[in-house]
């Protein structure tokens, strides 16, 4: 039986999208050549279409097409305002202050990311500084994040060619390994690992165990010069 969704997400020059469905607990990923409509789909879109779950990759829908019986309407005209109307203040400011709080609550995981980055980033000058590490350190750290980021990209062209998808125990492995900055640019650049919960919850995880073992490798010496109570 088909199920009935709204496109919530679609890129137009990689032709794959997500469709958001009540039933469905996660957004359902479809790409072009699986779409049949007089138009391309678009955001918004209602659409029809069958779902299937293939092992360890999440919904997938098929056989999609825009739903029938959907029919478009116009709001009706505003009627004319009353004399003297051109007097009152318009009300967008409350309408634009809304759109502004949402902005800043879509934007906040992105600055909560980055500031997690930078700390990051600060800890390792500060144990390279305090000669916990040596400078040839940041050689490994750099390779690691490039791999995790290459691994990623791999993964999405996996994903959309349908051919052997990347492990997300390496995925996981390599965040905690040090690569976690790679695969966040990785999330955020390329649309990737970013609807599936419980890939999500393991991957902040994996943040907190590196950001901690590498908090408590520069820690270490001060724990143990502490005098004895």
């Amino acid at each position: 039986m088909k199920k009935q969704g709204t496109v919530v997400r679609w890129d137009s020059e990689k032709a794959f999208g997500f469709i958001r469905c009540p039933q469905i607990p996660a957004d359902v990923f479809f790409h072009l050549r699986d779409y049949s409509g007089p138009s391309k789909p678009r955001e918004g879109m209602q659409v029809m279409f069958d779902d299937i779950h293939v092992g360890g990759k999440g919904p997938r829908a098929l056989s999609v097409e825009p739903a029938r019986n959907t029919i478009v309407t116009e709001a009706p005209a505003p009627p004319p305002p009353p004399a003297g109307a051109e007097l009152l203040p318009p009300r967008q400011p409350a309408a634009r202050s809304r759109s502004q709080w949402q902005k800043r609550r879509e934007e906040r995981p992105l600055w909560i990311g980055l500031g997690l980055i930078a700390f990051w980033l600060l800890l390792w000058l500060v144990g390279i500084g305090t000669g916990r590490f040596p400078w040839v350190i940041l050689t490994a750290v750099v390779l690691i994040n490039l791999v995790t980021f290459y691994m990623y990209w791999r993964d999405k062209h996996a994903a959309i060619n349908e051919v052997q998808r990347t492990p997300e125990d390496w995925l996981h492995g390599l965040a905690v390994a040090g690569g976690w900055p790679g695969a966040w640019f990785a999330q955020q650049i390329l649309r990737h690992k970013t609807s599936k919960q419980p890939f999500r919850l393991i991957y902040w995880g994996t943040v907190a165990v590196n950001m901690l073992a590498l908090l408590a490798w520069i820690l270490w010496p001060a724990f143990l010069g502490a005098p004895a109570a």
